[in-house]
């Protein structure tokens, strides 16, 4: 089974570059300066043409407004970071 981790610093708002997730579980970190802003994880089941907030196992989003760590469960889809709410943070979040 190979380990895939991508980590960005996510230096204004925005989404970072999106990745491919081949389905099953998985788990998510945020760690840094967040500025006053929020990290989502999001997913596209359409190749990127729609973005949606991953949920938690029905609980709650997958965002982080402090440092944190979450786990989630999804499908074939294209996975990527969105920052929203800051004026110069340094977030860096790890899949």
């Amino acid at each position: 089974m190979e380990i895939k981790q991508v980590q960005v610093n996510l230096t204004a708002n925005g989404a970072s570059a999106p990745v491919s997730w081949y389905g099953g579980p998985g788990s998510v970190a945020a760690w840094g300066t967040f500025g006053g802003g929020t990290v989502a994880l999001q997913m596209s089941p359409d190749n990127g043409t729609t973005w949606i907030n991953v949920d938690r196992s029905g609980d709650s989003f997958v965002t982080f407004t402090a440092p944190g760590n979450g786990g989630f469960q999804l499908g074939l889809c294209l996975l990527r970071f969105n920052l929203a709410g800051a004026t110069s943070p340094n977030a860096w979040v790890s899949l």
